[in-house]
């Protein structure tokens, strides 16, 4: 795959992602109750949704800054799995699999990303 077909496919899925993990955020900060319900349903405390909002936004903000931050962009990645996993297990667990389909499709966007990231950006990190 050529450096043009990679920049498409990573632009294309960060900015889906970006806009999935960003309307969630501010879901979660604007007290929305949809949102809110699923969340508390989950057994999850308020405090923690303030705090998810706020990580999600700012990792939004991350992913969206062009060629730079790659080492915390790296730990926004990991974030988004880990919000995805505990979401999708979640939801299996209290509301049934059907209820965590959404979850499958932003671990396929995010994967993409991810990978196409990496490839982008092709960085190994050495001892000094």
């Amino acid at each position: 795959m050529n450096a043009k077909i990679t920049k498409i496919i990573y632009w294309t899925s960060t900015v889906l992602i970006s806009a999935w993990f960003g309307a969630s955020g501010i879901f979660e900060l604007t007290h929305n109750p949809l949102v809110w319900g699923i969340t508390e349903q989950l057994g999850y405390p308020p405090h923690f949704i303030y705090i998810l909002g706020v990580f999600k936004i700012a990792g939004v903000l991350v992913l969206l800054t062009p060629n730079r931050l790659l080492r915390l962009k790296e730990w926004v990645y990991a974030g988004i799995f880990f919000d995805i996993l505990f979401a999708f297990f979640s939801k299996i667990m209290v509301l049934g699999f059907e209820a965590a389909i959404d979850a499958i499709i932003a671990f396929i966007i995010a994967g993409t990303s991810y990978a196409m990231f990496r490839q982008l950006y092709n960085f190994f990190y050495e001892k000094k």
